[in-house]
């Protein structure tokens, strides 16, 4: 690349080499998410990529950069899903990758040439509405679901937690591209540098006023809640035993409710009297309720469920909540009669698990003051789904989760720190409990609560959860800067076309 007069003029004139380069742009962001955590690099992990795609000469290749800086990120993102899709994440990343070509365009539509204050002005609005188009259709349940979602990497940042409870997750990422995007108009334009710099200033202040005046959820004391790991067990009878131990190990510490991870039994409750007797048992010594999580057919129902169940000291409770999002390939393959082959290329489901139809708060004790609001696996990174249960009076969220495909991977750490991300947005405690790691529980502020259950051993412990009263902003008036970037992207293209109009009418003069 060269630089002259201070503008930033071309970009690699090889074009595997300009692909090679928008691939390694586009995976850059991957580091802000944990495991390496670096969530300061998302505020300018973009500028290569956008630098790169405004140097474009023709649309085409600007959305040919857009592409392959998308299939980057995906593939980076989810690297660790190689040891089950194989070569099929390849596939699965280009496709996905192809969400990025628009986005692609309209970066050089704003930024490609020399545009002036007032181009650059609305890039800074545009180029991350954009963005988060991308992001939302994306996050449909049947591409893969919101993993990755560049806002989410700010889920230990306590003033980007705050603007979660404005705006969620996707306010955050308008920011973050919104700072990445003023840096490459400072980078290549220095003519454009007061947008920039107004741009940035307007970013910096927002965040301060949001720590400093957004409302804040009330405390309303706390609960006391035990966590169950068994770690890497082989076999679910053993995995069973293991629960049980360490269960047994909590008890007369004072915990209303013990959770346990995903698939922690492996049959329905209504099926085997015998198991249900034994959880019940268990309930009694421990002297808290049971949320354990069902892997197996239900009683009169055809297939195989994932089911959140809470049993008390008498059984069965009767409060069961079935999973409705279900991980694509991983519980169930998308148009199983065409991508079938993909169960011989790597792990994928030998057959699809059912869907459950709605949520549901369980009430916990016999008295039942805590409303639970559960969840299982990845419907976690769904802000939509805990937003729902908080406005329908949940008072503690939960997630039962089982990552042990990926023990050694980035995919706990980062599945654990979705959890701190729904509490901020919902102003509801949350906690994120797995079979082999890493189990974490957060505040109403998406704060840490005590200790992390890690990867590498198992075991139980107690937290005092806080709770809180009140309705956040988010739960309040939803996604309301997802509607402000249609509106906006919206309006650009209205203006667009009547451009277009009139410099053809100006031609045919």
């Amino acid at each position: 690349m060269r630089v002259s007069t201070g503008r930033w003029e071309a970009g690699p004139t090889s074009p595997w080499v300009r692909g090679a380069a928008a691939v390694a742009a586009g995976a850059l962001p991957a580091l802000a998410f944990p495991a390496p955590a670096l969530w300061w690099l998302a505020h300018a992990a973009l500028v290569p990529w956008i630098l790169l795609v405004r140097t474009a000469r023709t649309a085409r290749r600007a959305a040919l950069d857009g592409w392959l800086g998308g299939a980057g990120f995906m593939l980076a993102v989810h690297h660790w899903l190689l040891p089950s899709l194989h070569v099929f994440i390849l596939v699965l990343a280009a496709l996905l990758g192809l969400l990025w070509a628009p986005w692609g365009l309209l970066v050089r539509a704003l930024l490609g040439g020399a545009p002036g204050a007032g181009r650059c002005a609305a890039s800074l609005v545009l180029v991350p509405s954009g963005w988060l188009m991308v992001e939302l259709v994306r996050s449909w349940e049947y591409l893969g679901g919101p993993w990755g979602l560049l806002g989410a990497s700010q889920w230990q940042v306590p003033p980007a937690l705050r603007l979660a409870s404005i705006g969620g997750v996707w306010l955050l990422s308008l920011l973050v591209v919104a700072v990445n995007t003023a840096l490459a108009v400072l980078v290549a334009l220095p003519r454009a540098r007061v947008p920039a710099v107004v741009g940035l200033l307007v970013c910096v202040l927002g965040g301060t006023a949001a720590w400093l005046w957004a409302p804040v959820p009330r405390a309303a004391g706390t609960v006391r809640i035990g966590v169950v790991q068994p770690g890497e067990v082989a076999g679910p009878e053993a995995r069973i035993a293991r629960g049980e131990a360490l269960t047994r190990s909590l008890a007369g510490r004072g915990a209303r409710l013990v959770l346990w991870g995903e698939s922690s039994v492996n049959r329905d409750l209504a099926r085997d009297p015998a198991m249900a007797a034994r959880l019940a048992a268990l309930s009694r010594e421990a002297g808290a309720d049971l949320l354990v999580n069902v892997d197996g057919r239900h009683a009169g129902q055809p297939g195989i469920y994932k089911s959140s169940v809470l049993v008390g000291p008498h059984g069965a409770t009767g409060h069961r909540y079935d999973k409705m999002r279900l991980v694509p390939f991983g519980e169930y393959i998308p148009l199983r009669s065409v991508l079938g082959w993909a169960t011989h290329v790597g792990k994928a489901a030998d057959q699809n698990r059912m869907r459950g139809t709605r949520q549901v708060l369980m009430p916990v004790g016999s008295a039942g003051g805590l409303r639970v609001g559960p969840l299982v696996c990845f419907e976690s990174a769904f802000p939509d789904m805990s937003r729902r249960l908080a406005g329908d009076g949940a008072q503690l969220l939960v997630a039962q989760s089982s990552t042990s495909t990926f023990q050694d991977s980035w995919a706990p750490a980062q599945h654990a720190s979705l959890a701190a991300l729904r509490a901020a947005e919902t102003w509801r405690p949350m906690a994120h409990a797995t079979l082999t790691g890493v189990s974490a529980v957060y505040g109403p502020r998406g704060e840490p609560v005590g200790g992390r259950l890690g990867t590498e051993r198992g075991g139980a412990a107690v937290y005092d959860v806080p709770l809180a009263t009140g309705t956040s902003p988010y739960v309040r008036f939803g996604d309301w800067a997802v509607y402000g970037a249609v509106l906006a992207l919206g309006g650009y293209a209205v203006v667009a076309a009547a451009r277009t109009i009139r410099s053809r009418r100006a031609r045919n003069r």
